[in-house]
């Protein structure tokens, strides 16, 4: 079973949350990277949220309407036997990632982390979904190898 490591960023710290971006990084180094165009406004964003995350997007690049996100994001889960995903935040993160696919493969599942929460210095998070899920690949890569 091969192990993704999964990070969202998303609009506020409540249950009314929208997605923003959503990144899968496998640790043998394929990534899945998306930026939603839309589902959500600045307007709905938190003070932190339109501080730390919204000017690090690049929606020209990345950007995709949730439509396509979807489609992209199945067919790279599709490209996988068996995956468990993983994310210090499951609880967080993993009802975003269900709301984006709407069904999930059989060959998917989930598994929480918080190990991966505890081995990041707050100050290194950079609180963008690729660049935090390749934090958490490489947390938990170090981990497995002092064992």
């Amino acid at each position: 079973m091969q192990t993704l490591f999964l990070d969202t960023e998303f609009t506020h710290l409540t249950a009314e949350r929208r997605l923003i971006s959503l990144a899968l990084v496998d640790p043998s180094g394929a990534e899945f990277y998306v930026e939603l165009n839309d589902g959500w406004s600045p307007f709905d964003c938190s003070e932190f949220v339109q501080r730390i995350v919204l000017p690090q997007l690049d929606l020209p690049r990345h950007g995709r309407n949730r439509a396509d996100a979807a489609r992209a994001l199945g067919d790279f889960l599709a490209g996988y036997a068996a995956v468990e995903i993983v994310s210090d935040a499951l609880d967080w993160d993993w009802p975003l990632l269900l709301d984006l696919l709407e069904e999930l493969p059989a060959h998917v599942r989930s598994r929480e982390d918080a190990a991966l929460l505890r081995d990041l210095d707050e100050a290194e998070v950079p609180h963008h979904a690729l660049l935090d899920a390749r934090l958490m690949s490489g947390s938990a890569e170090r981990r497995r190898q002092k064992r």
